[in-house]
């Protein structure tokens, strides 16, 4: 019988461990909803090219796309998004989108 509670032991912390990804995944998809939303309204793309802008700047500054989407959502509060994000944003914008990003300069 001790095989079996180990065995219970062992499903019920890869049960938790599957809890705890998923708990993330979902924050995570609400942070970069978020983002595209803020492409939308800025950029006056579709939803599926807000999407689009955030993989590119995701690649072009080898940040993950998360991290990307938490530095737009504190852009959007703050005003203030390092330079090399900025201008990777503002180049994803013009090939996806038509306009300049607010507050860029012209």
């Amino acid at each position: 019988m001790g095989g079996m509670g180990e065995s219970e032991a062992d499903r019920i912390a890869e049960l938790q461990a599957e809890v705890d990804q998923l708990k993330e995944a979902v924050a995570s998809h609400a942070v970069v909803d978020q983002a595209i939303g803020m492409m939308v309204a800025f950029g006056r793309v579709t939803p599926d090219q807000g999407w689009e802008v955030l993989k590119d700047v995701s690649q072009h500054t080898n940040i993950k796309l998360r991290n990307i989407a938490e530095l737009i959502l504190v852009w959007g509060r703050r005003g203030d998004i390092p330079p090399e994000v900025r201008a990777a944003l503002e180049d994803a914008l013009d090939r996806y989108g038509p306009t300049q990003v607010p507050g860029a300069d012209a």
